[in-house]
């Protein structure tokens, strides 16, 4: 029976391509394979945005082509999702670089109550020449270490492409992502919505045509994402606390008058702390604000409270005297100067205070700003 004749098959295999007719003829072979060995009602469904013959090849072996409007990893999933209809989805990548032989490893766990299970390449076996040193000893493990640090999970390998989900479970995720950050986004909100996880060993091979992946593009692209889901603990914090340190060493060398004559360098390393902090700071807050307008974060208590569209216009006015503070200042040494006959002056310890004192309150103004300009639809501040 074709693919296309299926109500309701068990299982469902995805596979995005882009320019794949030297493997997906491969790989849909071994998925029938699968299928009837294992006695297996599925269908197979490539969703594609080839230019080559992928189509026909796919199409000429019986499975499914959804055509896509939009390129990206994350689109080709998202677009094939709303076709399938088998009770578990199986997905991985059209370049043979998975052993889709392996997918009964897969299925076994969901037939057991789990809802989502991962080929783990790392505790499988990456065969030589299918990964690249940077992205096997150094990209990967950096990212499943941030992953779990900042999720609290304990996966072994986040971008495996080779997964299995319940129809159900996947339903209940929010993904939305269209580019490779997909393949984070759908851990993350797993591990959110609270649904049962597990890893199975799995082999990974090399791939036969030139790579689609851009390293530090990609690699970017993924840290960023995360960052979206994690800022506060990540950058805010970080920020409020190097804006503390700044500030107190200032307050030390300048209120004990050895600023100038004795720490001068100190003093400068404090205020490098204090405006770097607090750019971290605010940049936190507003990157969190984003993630919550547009459904990645959270809206807790303390986020509700940077939320308040009313309360921001009190940063505008703190703005203001952090600016004006510091231009009485500026004013003030301008005066002493004209008082000198505009000789020799010592005051460069309150130059630099009103120079921090007007790029705070800049600092501030523009994070006032954005907060407001992002929160102008928010239904929760009319």
């Amino acid at each position: 029976m074709p693919d296309s004749a299926r109500d309701s098959p068990e299982v469902s295999v995805v596979l995005p391509a882009l320019n794949e007719e030297e493997t997906i003829g491969e790989c849909i072979g071994k998925i029938r394979r699968v299928f009837r060995d294992n006695g297996i009602d599925g269908e197979i469904v490539v969703s594609d945005s080839s230019s080559d013959r992928t189509t026909e090849i796919a199409a000429a072996m019986g499975a499914r082509i959804v055509r896509m409007d939009r390129r990206g990893y994350g689109n080709a999933y998202l677009e094939a999702f709303r076709a399938v209809r088998g009770r578990f989805v199986v997905i991985g990548d059209a370049d043979n670089t998975y052993d889709f032989l392996e997918i009964p490893r897969l299925l076994e766990p969901l037939r057991n109550g789990y809802d989502l299970v991962l080929g783990s390449r790392f505790s499988g076996e990456i065969k030589a020449g299918a990964m690249r040193p940077l992205h096997r000893y150094v990209g990967n493990p950096l990212f499943v270490w941030l992953v779990n640090a900042m999720f609290g999970t304990q996966f072994t390998d986040v971008h495996t492409g080779f997964r299995a989900i319940r129809k159900d479970a996947l339903d209940r995720l929010p993904l939305k992502t269209g580019g490779m950050e997909f393949a984070s986004e759908m851990l993350i909100e797993a591990a959110r919505a609270g649904i049962r996880i597990t890893e199975v060993p799995i082999a990974y091979y090399p791939r036969r045509t030139p790579s689609k992946l851009r390293s530090f593009t990609d690699g970017w692209r993924h840290l960023r994402f995360l960052l979206l889901y994690r800022p506060l603990p990540f950058l805010a914090g970080p920020g409020a606390v190097f804006a503390l340190a700044g500030l107190l060493l200032m307050l030390r060398f300048y209120l004990g008058g050895e600023a100038e004559s004795h720490h001068l360098h100190s003093f400068i390393l404090g205020v490098i702390a204090l405006v770097g902090g607090l750019q971290a700071l605010l940049m936190g807050i507003n990157i969190k604000v984003y993630s919550i307008v547009h459904g990645y974060g959270d809206r807790s208590r303390l986020a509700s409270r940077f939320m308040d569209y009313y309360s921001l216009e009190w940063l505008l006015v703190l703005s203001a005297a952090l600016m004006l503070a510091g231009i009485a200042i500026g004013m003030l040494i301008v005066q002493h100067w004209v008082a000198l006959g505009f000789g020799p002056l010592d005051e460069v310890a309150n130059a630099i205070i009103a120079l921090v004192l007007i790029l705070s309150g800049v600092q501030v103004l523009f994070f006032a700003v954005l907060q407001s300009m992002m929160l102008l639809n928010d239904r929760e501040n009319p």
